[in-house]
């Protein structure tokens, strides 16, 4: 096993526990895995399934992360350097986050979510293709079954790697999923819907058909027209991929039940809000409605008492 370290630095404030649970947003999460102090996931760079083991360094006022890597194979520098650009895309290390801060100051609701959570930033899938499958996954269902078929997905057709007595699986790529026939995605629990539609992502994916790395380049706009022509996406699957994915931070995934849920309890609503209300409400969180998306999810579960 080869192993390598390397240090890197954030833009305060910043904290490591509450981004991984914005990232991995429940506890069976088997990608995103995290112990209390340290966040673990597998990376796949040029076909080899690395092991990320990252910890809190530094101080408040100039935080930074310690990463270790662990391969089968040597770890180059130019290795080193894909993996830097994937850490910071899934923990957000390089956004400013002043901006929201003053903006908290002067709404009282988003003031106490600000401060109950400063410090976390938003995460981001390390591309546009695991977040639109776990959107898939995630459709009409609860978040805890979406995350155990994103488990089993991984599992069954993730490249692993083994650590300590522990095989740790690295998301699918297009290129896993592109050979596996739809069938072989139903016994996992996914419905026959659902299986054509990573099926024909993943295929699509994988020959190039489609450019997903090209959304970066796009206006929200943009994007929501291209992947409301994929099949199995919607406009919440779209609005969830374009936050997770591209960490389009102005954008509310407004029909996500759960977040609804969150805002009825935040303003203790008698009912849920719509699709439209969320809108609205959200107008004074320009351009930040993501991130409050965020901050809500850890204050659902701060009151689970998970965080």
């Amino acid at each position: 096993m080869y192993h390598a370290k390397m240090l890197l630095g954030a833009v305060p404030p910043f904290r490591l526990d509450l981004t991984v649970w914005a990232l991995r947003r429940r506890q069976k999460n088997l990608l995103d895995r995290w112990d209390g102090q340290t966040y673990r996931r597998v990376v796949v760079c040029n076909h080899t399934p690395l092991l990320l083991a990252v910890t809190r360094a530094g101080t408040k006022t100039e935080p930074r992360l310690g990463v270790v890597l662990q391969s089968n194979k040597e770890i180059t520098p130019q290795t080193r350097k894909q993996v830097r650009v994937v850490i910071r895309r899934l923990l957000g290390l390089e956004i400013d986050l002043s901006p929201f801060y003053t903006l908290a100051k002067k709404n009282d609701t988003l003031k106490s979510l600000a401060t109950q959570f400063r410090g976390v930033k938003p995460p981001r899938f390390p591309d546009v293709f695991e977040a639109l499958v776990n959107a898939i996954a995630c459709q009409q269902v609860t978040l805890d079954l979406g995350i155990l078929l994103l488990n089993r997905l991984s599992e069954k057709f993730g490249l692993g790697l083994v650590e300590a007595g522990t095989t740790y699986y690295a998301f699918p790529r297009p290129v896993d999923l592109a050979q596996v026939a739809e069938q072989e995605l139903i016994p996992l629990g996914f419905s026959r819907q659902k299986a054509r539609a990573i099926k024909e992502l993943a295929v699509r994916a994988a020959n190039d058909e489609i450019e997903l790395s090209s959304l970066e380049q796009m206006t929200n706009s943009q994007v929501l027209e291209f992947l409301l022509t994929l099949h199995g996406v919607g406009r919440w699957s779209a609005e969830y991929a374009l936050l997770r994915g591209l960490g389009r931070l102005d954008v509310f995934p407004g029909d996500d039940v759960g977040a609804q849920n969150n805002l009825q309890h935040l303003y203790q609503l008698e009912r849920r809000p719509g699709y439209q209300e969320i809108r609205e409400l959200g107008s004074q969180w320009s351009p930040y409605e993501g991130l409050v998306y965020f901050h809500l999810l850890l204050e659902k579960l701060k009151r689970k008492g998970v965080v």
